[in-house]
């Protein structure tokens, strides 16, 4: 085998690894974000998450790590979308975040009489 193909099979590899590893962490995310959800008593839209970032950072060990942030909608009447985060580090959720919201509640007229 040549130089070449080694490489070519070593970088597919890694990409396989890779999106292997990414489909976990977004799997992670989308339970995190569905169950912030349920706790706050609001509706998960779309019952999905969406990657909008990826960098290389240090976790509190030192070691080496990719920080994902997800991006997920979510809605308190089911007339608006508002928005939420997950952050994992490394496989692990640093937080979960979402766009402060109003829970509008159906009161009965008042009777002044």
């Amino acid at each position: 085998m040549d130089f070449l193909s080694l490489l070519f099979l070593l970088l597919a590899a890694a990409l396989v690894w890779y999106w292997l590893d990414s489909l976990g962490d977004l799997e992670l995310a989308r339970k995190a974000g569905k169950q912030a959800c349920l706790d706050a008593d609001v509706q998960f839209l779309d019952d999905t998450v969406a990657s909008i970032a990826l960098q290389l950072v240090r976790n509190e060990y030192g070691r080496r790590v990719f920080r994902r942030t997800y991006r997920f909608e979510f809605s308190e009447t089911g007339n608006t979308r508002l928005e939420g985060r997950v952050i994992l580090l490394g496989h692990k959720i640093d937080s979960v975040t979402m766009d402060p919201y109003l829970l509008f509640q159906q009161h009965e007229p008042l009777d002044h009489n």
